[in-house]
């Protein structure tokens, strides 16, 4: 299996986009994270869902979790408000290194490498040319697990 036969369309976004948009997307499709764009369409960056959660916490919270008990259940319920008005770009991470690309003659191998390496729940698939990156697909952690136990008979069996 090489990368273009397990890449698969996938939601992306930009730098740009509503940060809200951007997780109602992430929850209604139930993704673990999102492929962001730069201006251009080429890939930029990964903003793993546990990112967007992160950035629907206070910082004083994340500083000191005990405070969390303290948040009355009314007030928790509109962490989501904490999204109005920001971009995703404002979401990632300071420290975020730029997102795995795999090339799309990569084989399943080097794909999961570059995924265990990198630690990334997905891996983007394009071809480098003169002009710029273009996206092929998008390869997830549990679909590159399923196309592997599928080819190796162990799909579904005990």
């Amino acid at each position: 299996m090489r990368a273009r036969d397990l890449a698969v369309e996938y939601q992306t976004v930009s730098v740009d986009s509503d940060a809200l948009d951007a997780a109602r997307l992430m929850a209604e499709h139930k993704l673990p994270g999102l492929l962001v764009l730069d201006g251009r369409g080429e890939p930029t960056a990964i903003l793993p869902a546990s990112q967007m959660v992160k950035a629907l916490v206070p910082a004083y919270v994340i500083e000191d979790p005990t405070l969390a008990a303290v948040v009355d259940e009314k007030h928790a319920d509109r962490l989501c408000q904490a999204l109005a008005g920001r971009k995703v770009g404002d979401c990632l991470s300071s420290k975020a290194a730029p997102p795995p690309i795999a090339n799309p003659d990569d084989t399943a191998l080097e794909v999961a490498a570059l995924m265990a390496q990198v630690r990334s729940p997905l891996v983007a698939v394009a071809e480098r040319a003169k002009d710029g990156t273009h996206l092929v697909g998008v390869i997830t952690a549990s679909h590159l697990l399923h196309q592997l136990l599928e080819a190796s008979g162990s799909l579904g069996t005990k």
